[in-house]
């Protein structure tokens, strides 16, 4: 009969305390415990309820993870038709005010960390505003060669961004590289209303979006853009938040009311994953992965 280590690879080990660190496939026996442990695979596949924000909104945009993100601008959500310049910090579990951006506005879009984030494009009139964020506070610096609304955006930081798409259904595509937006090539499809990108500048996909409603998925190789397979589900003023290799999409409305749809991205394909417990659309989210993602 074969050994446990000839099956896995790994032997059965005797500790005092478990590993900082073990290893898919690694099991281990804790004396101070006097238990037998291992480690699997673990991907996330479930929403949970969190903190509410401190007021609600809709339309904004979005920078940072599932434990640690920003929101900021957007549309008051108790009378409709205030644009807002409010920026709140989630920590994990409850949402903090901070300060604003120094220009009110909706429909704009977001890059970057928590602490490291860009807010450019947005409402009343397309504009071609930037913003970078310290973590502290908003600093106006270069515009959109092109301004925009409904625009999407992704990155890693407030000095590395990828502006892309925006109403009404355009194809421009401009990179930022911490002082100036530069001309790239185009998407394929010229679409607006997704509420985000995963990856970096160079590294970027994007799937949903309209007109009319899409599930048409394109991928950003630091050149051009190129397609791939679609979304299950065609979706508008969806979320989108991750990595070019995994990514998730959640919410939005096929154009007759909003959805709980989650669509989870391995790298190849997308696989309908648990619906969220409320319909959405238009609320952007945060997340570094297909596994830990914030519905707000």
């Amino acid at each position: 009969m074969a050994t446990y280590k000839e099956i896995h690879g790994t032997d059965i080990e005797v500790v005092s305390s478990d590993p900082s660190n073990p290893i898919v496939g690694q099991v281990w026996y804790n004396t101070s415990t006097e238990q037998l442990k291992g480690r699997k695979q673990f991907i996330g596949n479930a929403w949970s309820s969190g903190g509410n924000l401190n007021n609600p909104k809709g339309h904004g945009a979005a920078a940072g993870t599932q434990t640690a993100t920003i929101t900021f601008g957007g549309i008051d959500g108790d009378d409709g038709s205030t644009e807002l310049a409010e920026t709140e910090l989630y920590n994990g579990s409850t949402w903090t005010e901070l300060n604003d951006l120094n220009t009110a506005r909706r429909f704009l879009a977001g890059a970057g960390t928590s602490t490291s984030g860009l807010a450019f494009g947005g409402n009343p009139s397309p504009r071609a505003i930037t913003e970078s964020w310290n973590g502290t506070s908003w600093t106006e610096t270069g515009d959109l060669n092109t301004g925009r609304r409904i625009l999407m955006g992704t990155g890693s930081s407030n000095t590395n961004a990828l502006a892309f798409g925006g109403n009404p259904a355009q194809d421009v595509n401009e990179s930022w590289n911490g002082s100036s937006w530069t001309e790239l090539n185009d998407l394929n499809t010229g679409r607006d209303q997704v509420l985000g990108g995963a990856g970096s500048n160079t590294d970027a996909l994007i799937a949903g979006g309209q007109p009319p409603t899409r599930a048409l998925t394109e991928s950003w190789n630091g050149t051009s853009w190129f397609e791939l397979n679609d979304l299950n589900t065609a979706v508008t003023n969806n979320a989108f938040v991750g990595e070019s290799t995994s990514a998730l999409s959640y919410g939005g409305g096929p154009g007759s009311g909003s959805v709980q749809n989650t669509e989870s991205w391995n790298g190849s394909v997308f696989t309908e994953s648990n619906d969220m417990s409320v319909s959405r659309e238009g609320a952007p989210g945060g997340g570094a992965n297909n596994t830990a993602a914030l519905a707000f």
